[in-house]
């Protein structure tokens, strides 16, 4: 497993993967050892794909990401990750719209720890899923960043409110 950090406008990122695609991207508060954008060009292709999108995602030229993907998870958490793959950029959901798209009303914590595990920040956009009352709930990053991130994406109305989809 190939790891680089870098700079962006929420801390540290931090990409681990291989040539079978990208397991993890997280968001870090403490430096580590290693240099913030080391030398990309001896990682694997879709460490780099992540690390050219992300900074493209963070400069607001970049909505999708298409670098390969694979996350560990168990088959459950698997298809909860994959139906946030499914929530539009600039879209919010609530974790019962959430839980009923997946097909299980009644699995709707087991639904939010799922999303709580997502190993693969921004990527797979667990930060669009919010309360059902429009709150901002639950965010392994910190409710500021995921407020930073819908922000971002243009997920609040005029009105401050935000747009649920």
């Amino acid at each position: 497993m190939a790891t680089v950090v870098f700079e962006s406008p929420l801390g540290l990122v931090r990409i681990t993967g291989d040539e079978q695609g990208v397991s993890s991207i997280s968001c870090i508060d403490v430096p580590e050892s290693m240099p913030a954008d080391g030398p990309t060009d001896t990682l694997p292709e879709p460490v780099q794909q992540a690390v050219q999108q992300l900074h493209e995602y963070f400069a607001t030229t970049r909505q999708t990401f298409d670098f390969l993907l694979n996350p560990s998870g168990t088959a459950f958490q698997q298809t909860v990750w994959q139906a946030l793959l499914n929530v539009p950029f600039g879209t919010t959901l609530s974790y019962l719209t959430l839980t009923r798209r997946i097909g299980d009303e009644k699995a709707i914590r087991a639904v939010a720890a799922a999303n709580g595990r997502n190993p693969l920040w921004i990527v797979v956009p667990c930060h669009r899923i919010i309360g059902s009352d429009g709150s901002l709930t639950g965010y392994a990053g910190g409710l500021w960043r995921k407020k930073w991130l819908l922000e971002h994406e243009g997920a609040f109305t005029r009105t401050g409110q935000l747009s649920l989809f």
